[in-house]
């Protein structure tokens, strides 16, 4: 009895360690956004919107920010025919050299992405669109489109065989099979992957720092650009905005697909 006692309280603690190790990064962020001060400190001096306020209104921001929107979009609308396709057709299909295909469709999750960085910047340099928005959104969908293909994996191999089998016994054609049987059965595979391509895109800095200059300059890199100068509390109160969208992506995924549903997929 007290050693099943001693082995609670040792899980326990781990669990609750494992929580505030989390956590505490993102409450000093949140508590530091408030700060009435002119510097960023925790405890933060009183309590005041002011750099809420004062971020808002720079143009700078507000355009960093709705380009960053644009990629991500970009981002994720390529990656969900990609990779959906891309995943039916490794898992299903017995195509040749499917473990070759398998793994080179992988090779953008084991290149270092300052390589992938400088590779594509040499590359739509040489093909004249460096400079330009919606390449940074379509390297950003070839560096974590490992994620969207894993995702939609786990949706199709949870699908019966036989149901796919069971509508083209009945006279659907393939096209129709794939569209009213197939997609719909990998749906929460997709919107988890749509989800984390966004997501991930939205938060990408290395590669965006190559590939965009002083018109084109998404948010992360507007925010390495200011550390460079000064950290100020209006960073904070930007990084409060980044725990927001991550928040709103995990209450989408839970009302569209299920967290339970997700987890087991994983």
């Amino acid at each position: 009895m007290r050693g099943s006692l001693s082995k609670r309280i040792a899980i326990w603690g781990l669990v609750w360690v494992s929580l505030i190790t989390l956590s505490l990064p993102t409450l000093i962020v949140i508590g530091a956004s408030f700060t009435a001060g002119e510097i960023i400190r925790f405890p933060p001096e009183g309590f005041s919107l002011r750099w809420y306020g004062e971020l808002w209104q720079l143009d700078s921001f507000k355009a960093a920010l709705a380009r960053t929107f644009y990629v991500s979009a970009i981002c994720t609308a390529v990656s969900l025919p990609v990779g959906t396709l891309a995943a039916i057709a490794t898992v299903r299909y017995r195509i040749r050299f499917r473990n070759a295909v398998q793994v080179y469709l992988l090779l953008p999750f084991t290149i270092p992405l300052v390589v992938s960085g400088i590779s594509m910047m040499i590359f739509f340099g040489e093909i004249r669109i460096l400079g330009q928005l919606w390449p940074v959104g379509v390297a950003l969908c070839i560096i974590n489109l490992p994620f969207m293909i894993w995702s939609v994996s786990a949706s199709v191999n949870a699908i019966d065989p036989e149901i796919e089998n069971a509508a083209m016994n009945c006279g659907a054609p393939p096209l129709q099979t794939f569209l009213t049987v197939t997609l719909p059965a990998v749906m929460p595979g997709v919107i988890t992957g749509g989800l984390l391509m966004f997501i991930l895109a939205f938060n990408e800095f290395l590669v965006s720092l190559f590939l965009t200059d002083s018109r084109t300059v998404t948010l992360p890199v507007q925010i390495y650009n200011s550390i460079r100068s000064v950290i100020t509390p209006d960073l904070a109160a930007v990084s409060v905005l980044y725990i927001a969208i991550a928040l709103i992506a995990v209450f989408l995924l839970d009302r569209l697909v299920g967290l339970d549903i997700f987890l087991r997929s994983k």
